[in-house]
């Protein structure tokens, strides 16, 4: 006897709502249905533990996937549960009621490990991209199968019919316009994409053919115990780069991996990869799966894993976090808060680990991971504390150091109400283009770090500001070490201040002042100083397009170079000529020049090369 009803919604007609907009990506229905596939052989499973089902034929539990361009159907189906009239009555025509929890609520004792859905409202998803939906099922408790079927408009059919074996098929009639979940190369994509680890095989348009020792010739689309589920101590190295490859399509090997694993005070487990980052632009590639129970949630969610580590390439699974959730529910949630902590603990445990026990490989590793460690001190204070002293920089000697040893002793009160500055750390931005300054320091025995990275400056700005009484950082070319002066007896102050006049007269139309000193390394006519503060300002305003701001540059003229010592003796209209020259030569060692002070120095070197 066929009956007809009207489909049961608890407020109002949302079933237009439903249909269009129940989630933001449409292709999400395909988890959805197979999730409640998987969910119905988990119930089935947990009646046989409980010693109220049984199942007679040994099946391989398993929910199979089938495209039908000629029908246009596209089918899912599970050897579960199953449902009874009354059970589809009160799960499929009541939108929005939980099956699992109402079967929860039944069999307490089963727990709810490894129940995700809500097949309710999840089942509709189907009508996104659906015409007309059959649903075929039988109960393990072998009752009259079931035929359902319903256009989603609010109203439905259901009878009796036939069907051999348990479980529950779902007939999805595809829309025009939908063609695309037709095909089963897309569908095949999105199995991967959304039920990947799902814990019972997936097949995709099987032909249940066995070959001649009996085995299955299908081929699940899904790894049903993915590695991240393993304890740590029972996976290989080859196992972790296997599961990278297959997981991230990246055939370069991950530096190093952090493998997550956490039962309480909530569970969760996963594995963080760490990726060779070749160039800028591949820091946009980081791809953090998020699972619930083996169920695809979404990627990057930075609600629950902390903003910096979506630069790395990982997957989380938490069946603590519900499937279908909003970001306002996880952002005031304090269990989400307390895995994203956790998560964050982990990392920085595992870059201590590796800093302490193998240094060369941290090290090696270094270039690629200082992004990520950097990006991270600046987002999470906890995270920083945890890791400062393992944040290397390499020095003039290409050695590895870390940062915290350049600092100085914390300033008391006192010293710091006195005006006492902390200790200065000097440091390269471009090792080519200050290759005059850093000779110089070796020469003096000086030591300064290499920050040539992008995010260098801002990272420079964190750390002053975090320790703002330990240390400040001066570019090379910021000031004079006072290691770099000679001795009094060096010095010619006489000399000095007839010098200094020579050129300040001659770049009076610059911008700039003159200083003299006498330096310990005497083949340097001049060198560029730059005021610290200044520079920095000048390019945060280029970086967001307001242009130049004043410069502050000191042209320090090194009294103790012979040739600089002649100048003197030289007419006065070509002390002007030997000043502008020398100018240009310490400021290529600053800056390119522009076009205009490039015309000048050329003509001034066509004039030295005819008098040679």
């Amino acid at each position: 006897m066929k009956k007809q009803g009207n489909i049961q919604i608890s407020s109002e007609n949302m079933m237009p709502i439903i249909k269009k907009w129940l989630y933001s990506d449409k292709d999400i229905f395909l988890r959805e249905i197979v999730a409640n596939g998987t969910d119905a052989i988990t119930k089935f499973k947990k009646l046989i533990d409980l010693g109220n089902a049984e199942n007679p034929q040994a099946q391989e539990y398993c929910v199979k996937v089938y495209t039908d361009k000629a029908a246009r159907t596209l089918t899912v189906e599970d050897n579960g549960i199953g449902m009874t009239a009354e059970e589809v009555e009160k799960y499929i025509t009541q939108v929005a009621f939980s099956g699992a929890a109402d079967f929860l609520s039944t069999y307490e004792k089963a727990g709810g490990e490894g129940i995700i859905g809500h097949f309710g409202l999840g089942f509709y998803s189907a009508y996104m991209v659906s015409d007309n939906i059959e649903i075929f099922t039988k109960s393990y408790q072998n009752t009259p199968a079931v035929h359902w079927e319903s256009d989603g408009n609010s109203t439905y059919t259901m009878e009796q019919t036939e069907k051999a074996e348990r479980g529950t098929k779902i007939v999805m009639h595809i829309a025009e316009g939908e063609d695309e979940f037709l095909n089963e190369n897309t569908v095949r994509a999105l199995l991967r994409k959304y039920c990947e680890f799902m814990p019972y095989n997936i097949y995709l348009n099987p032909t249940d053919k066995v070959n001649e020792e009996g085995k299955k010739e299908d081929m699940a689309v899904n790894d049903t115990a993915p590695l991240y589920l393993k304890t740590p101590s029972e996976c290989t190295e080859e196992e972790y780069k296997t599961f990278y490859r297959n997981t991230f399509s990246d055939y370069a090997e991950p530096l190093f991996w952090v493998h997550l694993n956490m039962e309480y005070p909530f569970r969760l487990k996963g594995i963080l990869y760490f990726p060779k980052v070749k160039n800028k632009v591949e820091l946009e590639r980081g791809k953090v799966k998020l699972f619930c129970n083996q169920v695809f949630i979404a990627e990057n969610i930075k609600e629950v894993i902390p903003e910096y580590l979506m630069l790395l390439n990982g997957v989380i699974d938490c069946p603590d976090i519900p499937l279908n959730v909003s970001r306002s529910f996880l952002q005031n949630d304090r269990q989400v808060q307390k895995i994203s902590k956790y998560i964050s603990k982990k990392v920085a445990d595992a870059l201590i680990d590796l800093f302490r026990k193998d240094r060369e490989k941290y090290e090696n590793c270094w270039e690629d991971t200082s992004v990520f460690v950097k990006f991270g001190c600046m987002k999470d204070e906890d995270f920083y504390q945890k890791i400062k002293d393992v944040i290397i920089y390499k020095n003039l000697s290409d050695k590895f150091m870390p940062i915290s040893s350049y600092f100085g002793a914390e300033l008391t009160e006192e010293e710091q109400k006195e005006g006492k500055q902390p200790k200065p750390v000097y440091y390269v931005s471009d090792k080519t283009v200050q290759a005059q300054y850093v000779q110089m320091f070796k020469d003096a025995e000086l030591d300064a770090i290499y920050c040539d990275t992008y995010l260098d400056p801002h990272f420079i700005s964190f750390l002053e500001y975090k320790e703002a009484t330990k240390a400040r950082f001066l570019r090379i070319d910021a000031e004079i070490d006072q290691a770099l002066k000679a001795t009094a007896e060096d010095s010619d102050q006489n000399s000095g201040e007839e010098i200094q006049k020579i050129f300040t007269e001659a770049l009076k139309e610059q911008n700039i002042t003159v200083q003299c000193n006498a330096l310990k390394n005497s083949n340097v006519p001049a060198i560029v100083n730059v005021n610290e503060f200044m520079r920095r300002m000048n390019e945060m305003n280029r970086f967001y397009g307001m242009g130049e701001g004043m410069q502050s540059l000191t042209l320090v003229v090194n009294t103790a170079n012979q040739t600089v010592k002649k100048v003197k003796d030289l007419p006065e209209e070509k002390q002007k000529v030997f000043a502008k020259h020398v100018y240009y030569l310490a400021l290529l060692s600053y800056r390119s020049l522009t076009m205009e002070e490039m015309q000048e120095f050329t003509q001034n070197n066509l004039q030295l090369l005819e008098k040679l």
